[in-house]
C-alpha cells in the first residue's frame, strides 16, 4: 500500500507548528540532536513540531521534511502492522503513553525494526499539546532476538535440521518482509538439496534437489561453486541464470543474492538466498541480516552432520558402509513382526569368508579390507530391495531375505556363493574370495532374531567343517550338538577357575634300556562331576575355539614344575617333563617370560622342562613367534617337534630353527610290522633326525614288534602303552619303583 494511500486520522493534527517553538534551550536541542534515538513531537493536531538528528539518521528524513506531517505519511509501509494506529490511538488516550516494537520505514523503503516509547505531552505541563514519541533501532537486537536465540534453542531442543532451516527462513521473512529466503544444502558429490524455501513454490524446490553446483548453476549453484556471494540482479537477463530462468520468472520473483554456507574448515556446505520481486540487490540490514543466518545455518548444518556422522557411526560399517550388527538386529526385528504379521516365511543366512585370515596375513590388512568390500557390494547386488544385510564382525556377514522359501533360500545362497567367488584384483594381484553359508528359516528355525542368527552360525560352522565353500541348512540336530558345545566350554572355563583339571603322566623309555625313563609327558585330563572323565580329544578344540587354551597351557607349565618339584624333593628320578604348547600362546609377546617364570617358582633349570610344538608353530612367521622362540632357546630350553611327519612343514624349518627332538606320530609305528611306506618314511625321519643331531620318540608303541624293529632301526627314544600309559603322579611314582626293582634283579 503506498504511504500516500494509508489513513492518517488517527494521527492527524489540524496545523503545523514551528519547529523548535517549544526548545528555546540550544544546549537541550543540541543534546537532543546527539541521542542515538530518533525523537518526534507533536502537537494537539497529531502533527510532527520537531524532530531531532537522531530521527534523521535513523529514517533519513531531513526536518523540514517532516513538520507539519503526520508519521503515518512517512514511516508505515507495506508490511507495518495495520493494527498500530489503532493500538496508538487507544493506549494514549487511555494511560497517556504506549510501548510497542514494530516495524516501520526509512525514506529509502528499507524496513527498520524499532522499540517505540509515545507519552502524552498536554501544554499544562509545557509540552507541544501532542505527544513526544522516542524511536529506537533494534533492528540488530531484534535479529539477535528473534534469529539466534530460537535457533540456538531449535539446536539445544534437537530440532530437526529443515524445521530448523525453515524457521530461520520465517523469521528473516518477518524482520525484512520484502524477501523471500531459502536455504539450499551442498552434499559431498557437489549437489543441490533444499532444505528450506516456505516462501518457494514446491515444484520449484523439486527441480532444484539434486541440481549440480557449477559456474553457471544460477545464483545459489554459482555461489556454492565459487564459495563466494553472487548477486544476480535481474533474473531474467544475467547469464548465470541462462538455466533456470523459466523455472523462476513464474514465480514473480526478478532478483536473487545467494551466499555459500561455510563448514569451520571453509567449505561451501549450504547456500542462503534473498530472492526479491523487485530488480534489486540488497541493502545495509540485508548484508547484517545474511551475516547472522550464515553463522547460524553453518551450526545447524555442521550439528546435523555431525548427528548423522555419530549415527553412521553407531549404525553403520565404517569400512563397508553396510548396516552393523545393532542396526541390522533393529531392522531384522521390524522386518520379521511384519514377516509374522501377514504369516509369510523368511530366511536368515550367515556368510564367512573363507581362509580369510590368509588374506591379511599374506598380503596385508589393506588388501583384506578390500576383499571385505568387494565382498560386501556382490552380497548386496545379489539381494532384493526388501532385504536386509549387515556386516557383524570380522568377515561375517548375515542377511534376511523376505518372502522367501526355504528352496529360494537355498538359490539365492548359490548365486552368493558363486558371485564371491568370482576373481578380484586387489593391488594387481588376482584373488579368489570363497565363503560358507548357513542358512536358518523363518519361522520354522526360529521366530526370533537372536534365534535365527545363532542358528544360522551353528549351519554355517557346519558348512565349514563339512566341505568349505558350501551351505548348509540348520538342523535341530546342529542345535543340539551346539547346546553340547557350549555347556562343555562353560565347564571347561568353571574347571579351569576352579583349578580341578589333573594331570597324568605317560613314560618315555630309552630303546636301549626300556626300563630306564628319558623322561615323561604331561596329558591333561578331565574329570568331570556328571560326565565322567572327558578325552582330550574333545575339550582340547573347545578350549581352542573358545580363547581358553593360553589359561589351560599356564595351569598346566605350573603344575608339570609344581609336581616334577615334588618328585625330586621325594628322590625320584624324573629326568625331565614334556609339555604341549598352543600355538596361540606364541602370539602373546610374553609367553616366552611366563614359562621361564613357572620354573623360577619351583626352582627348576630349562633342562628339566621339554617344550613340544606343532608344526604349525615352527611355520609361524609372526615376527612375536620367532621372537618367542628365540627367547626361549636363549634361556636354555629345548623343543621338542610333535606329530613329526603329518603336516606340510619345510624340512629347512628343523635347520633353522632350535628343535632338538622330533616326535614319529603314532600313526607311522602303528604301521611299522605292515605297510613298507611307513616303515621307509620312518627310516628317512630317524635318517633326518641323526644327521641333524636330534632325538627321536617314536609314540604309540604297543607291540613287541613295533619295540623291535624301532630297536633294530636306531630310534633312541619310545614311547605307548608297551611301557605304560599316561598315569597319575602316584602311579608314576610305583612305576618307577617297579622299574628299579627291575633292573636290581
Amino acid at each position: 500500500m503506498p504511504v500516500s494511500a494509508l489513513p492518517t486520522h488517527s494521527l492527524s493534527f489540524p496545523e503545523a507548528a514551528p519547529q523548535l517553538a517549544t526548545l528555546a534551550d540550544a544546549p537541550l536541542r543540541r543534546a537532543l540532536d546527539a541521542s542515538d534515538n530518533a525523537i518526534v513531537m507533536t502537537n494537539s493536531a497529531r502533527r510532527v513540531v520537531y524532530v531531532n538528528q537522531g530521527f534523521t539518521r535513523l529514517f533519513g528524513y531531513e526536518p523540514e521534511e517532516m513538520l507539519g506531517k503526520f508519521l503515518s505519511q512517512v514511516l508505515l509501509g507495506p508490511h507495518s502492522d495495520p493494527a498500530l494506529l489503532a493500538s496508538i490511538r487507544d493506549n494514549v488516550s487511555a494511560s497517556g503513553q504506549f510501548h510497542i516494537e514494530t516495524l516501520l520505514y526509512s525514506k529509502a523503503g528499507q524496513p527498520r525494526w524499532v522499540s517505540m516509547v509515545i507519552n502524552a505531552s498536554d501544554t499544562a505541563s509545557g509540552g507541544p499539546g501532542g505527544s513526544v514519541t522516542v524511536l529506537t533501532d533494534i533492528t540488530l537486537t531484534k535479529m539477535h532476538e528473534v534469529l539466534q536465540t530460537r535457533v540456538l534453542e531449535g539446536m539445544v531442543s534437537e530440532l530437526p535440521l529443515r524445521e530448523l532451516m525453515a524457521l530461520v527462513c520465517r523469521e528473516v521473512e518477518r524482520i525484512a518482509p520484502e524477501v523471500t529466503a531459502s536455504i539450499l544444502a551442498v552434499d559431498a558429490q557437489g549437489r543441490l538439496h533444499p532444505l528450506a524455501a516456505p516462501g518457494l513454490p514446491p515444484s520449484v524446490c523439486d527441480a532444484i534437489d539434486g541440481l549440480p553446483i557449477g559456474p553457471r548453476a544460477g545464483s545459489c549453484g554459482t555461489a556454492a561453486y565459487l564459495n563466494q556471494p553472487v548477486v544476480a540482479t535481474d533474473i531474467a537477463t544475467d547469464p548465470l541464470w541462462a538455466d533456470y530462468r523459466a523455472l523462476f520468472v513464474p514465480t514473480g520473483l526478478r532478483a536473487c543474492w545467494s551466499s555459500p554456507i561455510r563448514n569451520h574448515q571453509g567449505k561451501p556446505v549450504g547456500t542462503f538466498a534473498f530472492y526479491f520481486r523487485e530488480h534489486r540487490g540488497p541493502d545495509a540490514l540485508h548484508q547484517r541480516l545474511v551475516d547472522v543466518c550464515l553463522h547460524l545455518c553453518a551450526l545447524a548444518i555442521e550439528r546435523d552432520s555431525t548427528h548423522q556422522r555419530i549415527h553412521q557411526l553407531a549404525f553403520f560399517d565404517v569400512l563397508t558402509g553396510l548396516p552393523n550388527r545393532a542396526m541390522f538386529r533393529s531392522s531384522a526385528e521390524r522386518a520379521l513382526g511384519s514377516l509374522q504379521q501377514d504369516a509369510h516365511p523368511g530366511a536368515l543366512l550367515f556368510v564367512d569368508l573363507d581362509r580369510f585370515k590368509q588374506v591379511n596375513d599374506t598380503q596385508g590388512h589393506a588388501a583384506g579390507d578390500a576383499l571385505l568390500c568387494g565382498v560386501a557390494t556382490r552380497l548386496t547386488q545379489c539381494l532384493r530391495a526388501r532385504d536386509l544385510i549387515g556386516r557383524l564382525s570380522g568377515d561375517e556377514f548375515v542377511l534376511l531375505l523376505s518372502d522367501c522359501s526355504t528352496e529360494q533360500a537355498v538359490q539365492t545362497a548359490h548365486r552368493m556363493l558363486e558371485a564371491i567367488a568370482q576373481p578380484l584384483d586387489i593391488n594387481g594381484q588376482i584373488n579368489l574370495p570363497h565363503a560358507s553359508i548357513g542358512i536358518a528359516m523363518f519361522p520354522d528355525d526360529g521366530d526370533r532374531i537372536d534365534t535365527l542368527l545363532r542358528h544360522a552360525d551353528q549351519a554355517m560352522h557346519q558348512a565349514k567343517s563339512d566341505h568349505r565353500h558350501s551351505l548348509q541348512l540348520f538342523s535341530a540336530e546342529m542345535n543340539r550338538r551346539a547346546q553340547e558345545r557350549a555347556s562343555l566350554e562353560h565347564a571347561l572355563q568353571q574347571a579351569l577357575a576352579e583349578r580341578s583339571l589333573t594331570l597324568h603322566y605317560q613314560p618315555q623309555v630309552l630303546s636301549s634300556s626300556p626300563g630306564t625313563l628319558h623322561g615323561v609327558e604331561a596329558l591333561a585330563r578331565w574329570n568331570h562331576p556328571v560326565w565322567g572323565m572327558v578325552p582330550p580329544s574333545q575339550f582340547i578344540p573347545v578350549a581352542e575355539e573358545a580363547g581358553l587354551i593360553h589359561g589351560l597351557t599356564l595351569w598346566l607349565l605350573d603344575e608339570a614344575c609344581r609336581q616334577l618339584a615334588a618328585w625330586r624333593r621325594a628322590g625320584h628320578d624324573v629326568p625331565c617333563v614334556a609339555i604341549n604348547l598352543s600355538g596361540r600362546s606364541f602370539h602373546r609377546p610374553e609367553f616366552a617370560q611366563e614359562i621361564g617364570d613357572a620354573l623360577k617358582r619351583h626352582g627348576l633349570r630349562a633342562s628339566d622342562m621339554l617344550l613340544e610344538i606343532t608344526e604349525s608353530v615352527m611355520m609361524d612367521a609372526r615376527p612375536v613367534t620367532l621372537a618367542n622362540i628365540d627367547t626361549l632357546h636363549q634361556q636354555g630350553f629345548k623343543l621338542s617337534l610333535d606329530d613329526f611327519g603329518t603336516g606340510y612343514s619345510s624340512l629347512s624349518y628343523l635347520h633353522r630353527l632350535p628343535i632338538s627332538e622330533l616326535k614319529l606320530d603314532m600313526a607311522f609305528v602303528q604301521d611299522l610290522t605292515t605297510s613298507p611306506t611307513a616303515r621307509a618314511l620312518t627310516v628317512s625321519v630317524l635318517s633326518i633326525a641323526h644327521s641333524l643331531g636330534m632325538v627321536v620318540v617314536a609314540e604309540g608303541v604297543e607291540t613287541t614288534g613295533q619295540q623291535q624293529w624301532l630297536q633294530a632301526h636306531g630310534c633312541p627314544v619310545m614311547q605307548g602303552y608297551l611301557f605304560g600309559k599316561p598315569l597319575p603322579p602316584d602311579e608314576i611314582e610305583a612305576w618307577l619303583c617297579a622299574q628299579a626293582v627291575g633292573h636290581k634283579r
